[in-house]
């Protein structure tokens, strides 16, 4: 049986483990014939893309046939329910394949990739990524990842000892480590301050940071977009605060890029993270670091002083980018991931994004024993979300929805002041179904109802091992 959005329908009702491989089955054999005997998976999506160019971003993250073409684009494995993208998202086929192009073009002439045409390729790459990215090319460094980014921020920031580096409990802890290394060895001082959650308004968010700083605050560190709950801060309004203050502001956008349909340009942050791997679907292992020019001279690399192939000292963005030998066809490849981001659209990607959050959300947020720890308003969240149900400990909801149901999920990671609300992350992509979100709610509301099963009835919350 199929829905109008032309996805395998599941069975109504109580599930058991059994209709549920079987369905799975299906739905993989199904979607394997789809991606391989049809049409190129970009030119479909480009196609598909020109039919509702007439409709508003809004209108058309409801279109399934648009989101039908795009979910062939991606080889996922459909034996199970991914509601963990925010982890790392699978590269749509395009991706994959030139990845796979440029690790044999690399393997075939290492020399010739590595020095003779390294530096036009990347270089092309790097104005392609900085032309989404709202950014001149000279502003940024193609990185590994949000934590070497900002790893090499906050640890090359000059500091004072009694200086203050200001933060959320929400925000992400090997960053947070990084302050409180520094805390130890230097006598700077970390100041975490509380995010309501669900926030109230983009206001309070503002509040909430502006009542955290004082007279010894010189730096700033937060998200763009929470890892825990998916929240969006205002980050523009932020920097705007901290400014007037003197303060500079480090930005982790590591779900923020390729989420949200923004430009740096208009944030005015001096320092801003992000692992394209995530919501721009590039290759693991590809990152981008960017910074104002006025501080690139201040802010030593993580690894030392660079030099180029000439012996030169490397004084540009380029020094972050200076780690010794490394592999450059997940970099090479991040230009098609840019061109399949395009091809879809930065905003109608939002806006299917936001749509696929809100569809399960709204369902369970009237459930009297579930609760939503997101906001759905649009200017609040878009994709990520936190959910927990009422008496159930965060890591025996998610073994039970993995080990019983094929759905994977991430532990939530619970506010560091707060040791009563706890949930698990869901975070759906644009190859999700709309029948694969009805049967995770199916099975939350389920479980809300009658209990977890044993032995994940037994898990017991313990703070101390969501802090770890």
């Amino acid at each position: 049986m199929r829905s109008e959005n032309n996805a395998i329908d599941l069975p109504t009702g109580r599930r058991n483990t059994m209709e549920r491989r079987h369905f799975l089955k299906t739905a993989g054999v199904t979607a394997g014939l789809a991606t391989f005997l049809g049409p190129d998976s970009f030119r479909g999506v480009e196609a598909a893309v020109s039919e509702i160019a007439d409709l508003t971003p809004q209108e058309a993250a409801r279109d399934e046939g648009l989101w039908r073409e795009v979910k062939r684009a991606f080889t996922v494995d459909r034996s199970l329910i991914n509601l963990d993208n925010g982890y790392a998202c699978p590269t749509p086929r395009v991706v994959t394949e030139a990845f796979i192009r440029y690790i044999w073009e690399q393997e075939q002439n290492p020399y010739g990739v590595f020095v003779d045409m390294a530096r036009d390729r990347m270089s092309t790459v790097k104005k392609s990524v900085a032309r989404q990215f709202g950014s001149s090319p000279d502003e940024i460094a193609l990185v590994r990842n949000t934590t070497e980014a900002l790893k090499t921020v906050l640890y090359g920031i000059p500091l004072n000892r009694g200086d203050e580096v200001l933060t959320t409990t929400h925000d992400y802890p090997s960053l947070v480590r990084v302050v409180r290394d520094r805390e130890k060895k230097e006598g700077i001082k970390l100041v975490e301050v509380p995010v309501p959650y669900p926030a109230g308004s983009l206001k309070d968010l503002v509040k909430v940071i502006e009542d955290g700083i004082t007279s010894r605050t010189r730096v700033i560190m937060v998200s763009h977009i929470t890892y825990t709950t998916g929240q969006v801060f205002p980050i523009r309004q932020i920097c705007d605060l901290a400014h007037r203050h003197g303060i500079e502001v480090v930005v982790d956008g590591a779900h923020a890029v390729a989420q949200l349909d923004f430009k740096v340009s208009d944030l005015d942050c001096d320092y801003y993270g992000a692992s394209l791997h995530k919501w721009l679907s590039a290759p693991k292992g590809t990152g981008l670091l960017y910074m104002k020019r006025a501080h690139v001279e201040k802010i030593e690399p993580l690894y030392g002083p660079t030099m180029s192939l000439r012996f030169n000292p490397l004084t540009s963005m380029q020094k972050y980018e200076s780690v010794g030998t490394q592999p450059l066809p997940p970099f090479l490849a991040i230009g098609e991931a840019v061109a399949f981001h395009n091809a879809i659209g930065p905003k109608r990607k939002e806006e299917r994004l936001r749509y696929l959050k809100n569809y399960w959300a709204e369902r369970l947020q009237s459930h009297p024993k579930i609760r939503v720890y997101t906001p759905t308003a649009p200017e609040m969240s878009c994709c990520i979300a936190g959910v927990g149900i009422e008496g159930a400990d965060p890591t025996g909801i998610r073994d039970y929805l993995w080990n019983e149901h094929q759905i994977r999920t991430s532990r939530g990671r619970y506010d560091r002041e707060d040791t009563g609300r706890t949930w698990v992350r869901i975070t759906p992509n644009l190859y999700t179904t709309l029948s694969e979100l009805d049967y995770f709610s199916d099975v939350m509301e389920e479980a809300a109802e009658n209990g977890l099963p044993e032995p994940y009835s037994r898990y017991e919350f313990d703070p101390e091992r969501m802090r770890r």
